[in-house]
């Protein structure tokens, strides 16, 4: 039983492919055997929903097709029943690549019967299904928490929910559970977890979705170590799982190290890492060359790239300048510097210390094959780096995965090649725990407000008096570049909470108002607890082989944030507004 995937009418046989999440069978019709199933074969067309009756037989000698899982047999059908006809589809499950992808989403329910989706979701149910498995054999009871609560500070805007009985108030839906599983560890279940749906109000990219799915778990009596132990166990279940192989225990780092190595707190360890060659030039050389003094220089290797002609080579130089636009970078030309006689020892030296990472990395020397890159700040840098200590490697970072997506991409240097060397985990740990807000003139919370300061700074009282320099027990796992979830641990004193509270600009009226309940929680005997929260569709995405979340999520929305299967949002009735005593402004 199944959709008709093909029909194939060969002279005295009718051929139909049937279809079902399974796979796909052959079903042979004889049309030397009249009746009405021959009349309903040839009626058949792709996607009409059939059930053949017949026998299963070895198909003939050369017949066989090594490329289908039930190649070597085919029901030879006696009877057939057209369980219903189907409207010519816009477009087929059978093809192999569909450009349109508006038109997938709208007609979703078609897509879904596609080999390729199909795939995709039996991947996400296994890697579910081991996750559940692993920490269930751990300890962790599986617990709901609720969708309609109140607004928390989380860094994005809430999708808000009109309450029809209390007039002019609103539930938020959840960024995520963090106060519920804050309460849970406060109530005594010392071991949590949730494959918990989440919502966001925030712009759409290709790794984003309004509604996601995240696993969430938090823990008592917890160290960084142990959260991660817990994390690395069920992600090699999951990898496993979906039939794929990982190293543990993943590397780690921490977040100024990122910064510092990488120039971005999510690093792709496929790649170098970038070289600190500002100790290489001195300040005559930087004098002749307009470099200004003491800022730092930065170089890096892609490698891979193959050898770039004159042009293809002046024309990255101009990209990159144009990059950096006015930023005040410069990229420093090493071939230049080569025909120069006084420059020679400089570019060699520079071209050793790039040399040494690309052993460290890859075991292989440099070659002409690799792109070899180095960024200087010009006379007249921007200011920005007098406030913002970080702003150069991280501009230059950016340069380095952009021009690795690139170049790098072409010559396979990304390409799995079946082995767990395929998956580059990282944990980065110890991020600021404020980011200044420029506009404002404020501290944010880098991570959210209930993320634990280090110890030692709120005793050196650097938590009161000085922001920028306080760390937070955060962490991030990265895979391939790609930050698949955060954690912390948590404030459980109700005095450090309260002044993270102030911190951020929240009066203690205020903070009552919105968290009092929580906060009195903290004075009920509130042990040490902290967790993480993994983003469910990303990790299926990179198991997939997907570069969307929308591959691996049942009914997405579009970027625009509209799902254009059921038309939503649509505007309420009257009626509706009515009963929830709202009105809008908006006119249509």
């Amino acid at each position: 039983m199944g959709w008709v995937n093909r029909r194939r009418d060969h002279g005295d046989l009718i051929f139909l492919d049937v279809r079902d999440r399974t796979g796909i069978t052959q079903v042979v019709v004889d049309k030397s055997e009249s009746g009405d199933s021959l009349s309903k074969a040839e009626a058949a067309r792709p996607e009409f929903v059939v059930a053949a009756i017949g026998t299963v037989r070895r198909r003939g000698e050369g017949l066989s097709n090594p490329n289908m899982p039930t190649g070597d047999i085919e029901v030879v059908c006696r009877d057939l029943l057209l369980l219903n006809d189907a409207k010519t589809p816009p477009f087929s499950p059978a093809e192999d690549a569909i450009g349109n992808e508006e038109l997938r989403l709208q007609y979703r329910y078609i897509d879904l019967r596609r080999p390729e989706m199909q795939a995709n979701f039996l991947t996400r149910h296994k890697v579910a299904q081991a996750v559940r498995a692993q920490l269930s054999s751990e300890g962790f009871l599986e617990i709901e928490t609720p969708f309609m609560t109140r607004s928390t500070p989380e860094g994005a805007r809430d999708y808000l929910v009109p309450s029809r009985v209390h007039p002019g108030n609103f539930y938020a839906l959840p960024q995520s559970p963090q106060i519920f599983k804050q309460i849970l560890m406060v109530g005594g279940f010392d071991r949590y977890f949730q494959i918990a749906r989440c919502f966001r109000d925030e712009d759409l990219r290709a790794d984003r979705q309004p509604e996601f799915t995240q696993i969430d778990l938090e823990v008592t009596f917890p160290t960084q170590e142990i959260i991660f132990g817990v994390a690395e166990r069920f992600l090699k279940a999951a990898f496993e799982a979906a039939g794929q192989q990982i190293h543990t225990p993943f590397l780690r780092m921490t977040y100024d190290g990122a910064i510092t190595r990488y120039g971005i707190d999510k690093p792709d360890m496929r790649l170098p890492h970038m070289a600190d060659l500002t100790t290489v030039l001195t300040p005559e050389l930087r004098s002749t060359l307009r470099i200004e003094q003491e800022l730092p220089v930065y170089g890096f290797v892609i490698p891979k790239v193959g050898e770039l002609s004159g042009t293809a080579r002046k024309a990255l130089l101009g990209e990159i300048r144009a990059f950096f636009g006015e930023s005040g970078l410069d990229i420093l030309d090493l071939a230049r510097l080569r025909t120069a006689d006084q420059f020679r020892p400089l570019a060699e030296e520079i071209a050793a210390h790039l040399n040494a990472i690309q052993v460290a990395f890859s075991g292989d020397n440099l070659t002409a094959d690799d792109l070899a890159v180095v960024i200087t700040p010009k006379l007249g840098t921007p200011a920005l780096w007098n406030f913002d200590r970080q702003w150069i490697p991280k501009r230059v970072g950016a340069l380095r995965l952009e021009l690795a997506k690139k170049y790098a991409d072409k010559h396979g240097l990304f390409v799995k090649k079946g082995t767990p060397d395929d998956y580059k985990f990282l944990w980065v740990t110890d991020f600021p725990m404020y980011e200044f807000n420029e506009e404002r003139k404020t501290w944010d919370a880098a991570h959210h407000p209930f993320t634990s300061p280090h110890e030692e700074d709120i005793q050196s009282g650097a938590l009161y008096n000085d922001k920028g320099a306080v760390r937070a027990l955060a962490y991030d796992v990265v895979l391939n570049g790609l930050e698949l979830g955060s954690g912390s641990i948590r404030i459980h004193r109700k005095d450090v909470q309260a002044e993270i509270f102030r911190s951020l600009g929240m009066s203690d009226e205020e903070a009552r108002e919105r968290f009092g309940f929580f906060l009195e929680a903290l004075e009920y005997g509130t042990p040490p607890h902290g967790g993480i929260a993994l983003g469910l569709d990303r990790i299926v995405m990179l198991l997939a082989g997907a570069t969307s979340l929308r591959e691996v999520i049942a009914f997405p929305k579009t970027a625009k944030a509209v799902d254009l299967m059921v038309d939503a949002p649509s505007l309420p009735t009257d009626q509706q507004m009515r009963e929830l005593h709202l009105r809008t402004t908006v006119r249509t």
